[in-house]
């Protein structure tokens, strides 16, 4: 019996919203946690892909308030996996800055605060995806992947979930 009552729970869009949304936060706190406890500095590819995950997870959060039927569910799914798949570009651009050779990356850049006070909004992003030698740099592993290659990984698991939000997702209950 307990095992039909969270197999419902979980074809129930709400919940999996809301367990993504909690996703999405577990994410952020750990970006926090990096920045904040272990003193690793974010990079402007690195404070793009957390705008993404909020991104991702504000998305979330209203459907999750919304609770809407099948088409209503399809849109969220859609919208979450644009979000999520521009994510990912971001994090691949990321992981492929970290894998040039040495003598093809790029030289250190300005921080963002000072991109987004001396350049229109539209400058600072070409500048940030065109990368800077403070995104090439390594600075934690885990099972041999950096950050932006676990964000990576990360993003594509979230696109998936909204592709399945939008067509596979069973028909259940509000």
């Amino acid at each position: 019996m307990e095992s039909s009552v969270v197999y419902n729970l979980l074809r129930s869009p709400r919940t999996l919203f809301a367990l993504g949304v909690m996703f999405c936060l577990a994410l952020l706190m750990t970006a926090l946690y990096f920045q904040f406890v272990m003193d690793l500095e974010p990079c402007p590819l690195c404070i793009f892909q957390r705008v993404f995950v909020l991104g991702v997870g504000l998305l979330l959060l209203v459907a999750a308030i919304h609770n809407p039927h099948s088409f209503g569910r399809r849109i969220y799914g859609v919208l979450v996996a644009l979000m999520a798949g521009l994510g990912a570009a971001v994090a691949g651009r990321h992981v492929w800055l970290q894998n040039l050779p040495a003598d093809q990356v790029p030289e250190c850049g300005v921080d963002l605060d000072y991109m987004l006070q001396a350049f229109p909004i539209t400058k600072t992003i070409r500048l940030v995806l065109r990368g800077s030698g403070d995104c090439a740099e390594v600075v934690w592993t885990f099972l041999g992947l950096s950050i932006p290659g676990w964000t990576l990984i990360i993003f594509s698991g979230l696109t998936l979930f909204g592709l399945l939000l939008t067509f596979g997702l069973p028909a259940g209950k509000r």
